[in-house]
């Protein structure tokens, strides 16, 4: 399950409000991709519910997962936070073992595993 902070929901309604999104389809989607010094990136988008998500429904909101990066976000809470050096979307993943020092990549147990061998 993904969940979102009351903070973090009331800015996914409003970013999907200003555009104009039928609530009832579109939501945030929550994935991941290689790259990045620690091996994945995260990927937040506001989008449609597709083929092969995976649909997580918190306070009121669509959190789509596509099936390939569920077991990276698993369990992973999604906040907004404002702070002098911007605002944005932060992703609180129990996953994650290892994160570069910008905190824009992440390793999660599951390759710190791979990479031992």
């Amino acid at each position: 399950m993904i969940t979102l902070t009351d903070k973090g929901a009331e800015k996914v309604r409003e970013f999907l409000a200003a555009q104009q999104a039928d609530m009832s389809l579109a939501g945030l989607r929550v994935g991941v991709r290689g790259g990045g010094c620690s091996g994945f990136q995260y990927q937040l988008a506001f989008d449609e519910q597709r083929d092969g998500d995976e649909v997580f429904e918190d306070h009121g909101l669509k959190l789509l997962v596509d099936g390939p990066s569920l077991q990276y976000v698993r369990g992973s809470v999604i906040d907004y936070e404002e702070s002098l050096q911007g605002a944005g979307f932060k992703v609180n993943n129990p996953n994650v073992v290892a994160a570069c020092g910008c905190g824009s990549s992440f390793r999660v147990a599951e390759e710190e595993q791979v990479s031992a061998l």
